[in-house]
């Protein structure tokens, strides 16, 4: 199982940003997906998530600033980033909460490589 993300770079303080994170491989279910971010000398910090039903949960920080959404066809989650700030910079994750089998009795996390994002003001 991999997961591979996508879009991070650098953006101007107040502009958009899309990630996008593909999960690959023999999967039987994707329970949630989700962003993280961790900025230089802070610990990770969860950016938003959603569950397979399509309902989204936000940090605060980011509430009414950006969207994520998946397309469960393609096993792909999004982030749109707008209005960006300084603070948003940081190596963006994201998470897939999955099973790999039907007899698999419990979901595992699956991590993808980090994306940089970086804001100028």
């Amino acid at each position: 199982v991999q997961l591979q993300a996508s879009g991070g770079g650098l953006v101007q303080a107040g502009g958009s940003l899309r990630l996008s994170c593909a999960v690959s491989g023999s999967i039987f279910r994707i329970e949630s997906m989700g962003w993280y971010r961790q900025a230089p000398g802070k610990q990770r910090e969860l950016v938003a998530d959603i569950i397979s039903d399509g309902r989204p949960n936000y940090a605060d920080s980011v509430k009414g600033r950006f969207t994520i959404s998946r397309d469960n066809a393609k096993n792909t989650v999004y982030l749109q980033m707008n209005n960006v700030k300084p603070d948003d910079a940081g190596v963006y994750y994201c998470a897939a909460d999955l099973t790999l089998a039907e007899s698999d009795y419990e979901a595992s996390d699956y991590w993808g490589k980090g994306t940089l994002v970086t804001v100028s003001s």
